[in-house]
């Protein structure tokens, strides 16, 4: 069910700034810090999935509405060309270098949180409908 906060852009774009800040961020630290055992991909991966996720969101308009897959496709484009200005950033940060495989796994992170998005609107969608 939307929330009353839903129309706000604030509510929408907050998370989707936020995130942005918190990756620029990490871009510039001399190393990333990543838990222990965790790839620099799978760090990349993990963290685009959820930054499409809140760029999918911002852009349906909240959670629980539908998301197109035009919309999803949306999110992927915005999550991947931040990906790039990101691995640009890096060019300039001591200790850090832009890596095509750190775009490509931005790119899959991006896909996968925008395609469970989307289906998950269609799943909850059919379920409201079968009760």
């Amino acid at each position: 069910m939307p929330s009353k906060y839903d129309s706000q852009p604030l509510y929408l774009w907050g998370p989707v700034i936020v995130y942005m800040a918190v990756i620029f961020y990490v871009s510039s630290l001399h190393e990333a810090p990543l838990p222990k055992g965790m790839s620099d991909k799978s760090a990349h991966w993990l963290g685009y999935t959820g930054f499409s996720v809140t760029i999918a969101r911002a852009l349906a308009g909240g959670l629980g509405r539908r998301i197109a897959a035009s919309t999803a496709m949306v999110a992927v484009l915005i999550a991947v060309a931040y990906g790039v200005s990101d691995e640009f950033h890096q060019m300039f940060v001591p200790g850090r270098s832009a890596e095509l495989a750190d775009l490509g796994a931005d790119a899959l992170g991006a896909i996968v949180g925008a395609a469970a998005c989307w289906a998950w609107g269609i799943i909850s969608v059919r379920s409201r409908h079968e009760l």
